[in-house]
């Protein structure tokens, strides 16, 4: 069950990754409109001004970057330190005389 749920847990870390970058390039692609560098005529776009455009394709980059980001550091939190045992001894006469976290 431990494995199905590690998988299960790294799948969807990488889908928000991808969504996160899929998110960022329709940002730049959004930009790039909004300055003119790709010449698409779009009827529901002809009255709103190229800066605006461009601003929300700023903030779609910036959303899409934070996203990726974000199960970066989730992933990182929630890694559980194990507890290793330390010996005192050697051979047949170790002890375990504490624990700590690895």
């Amino acid at each position: 069950m431990d494995d199905k749920f590690y998988k299960s847990t790294i799948s969807l870390i990488v889908m928000k990754k991808v969504i996160g970058y899929i998110i960022s390039v329709a940002g730049i692609i959004v930009m790039a409109l909004g300055f003119g560098m790709i010449n698409l005529k779009l009827k529901f776009l002809e009255g709103v001004a190229g800066t605006y455009i461009a601003g929300v394709g700023i903030v779609a980059v910036i959303v899409g970057i934070i996203i990726s980001l974000k199960t970066d550091s989730e992933k990182k939190d929630k890694q559980v330190a194990e507890e290793v045992p330390i010996y005192e001894g050697v051979g047949k006469k170790r002890k375990i005389v504490g624990y700590r976290k690895d």
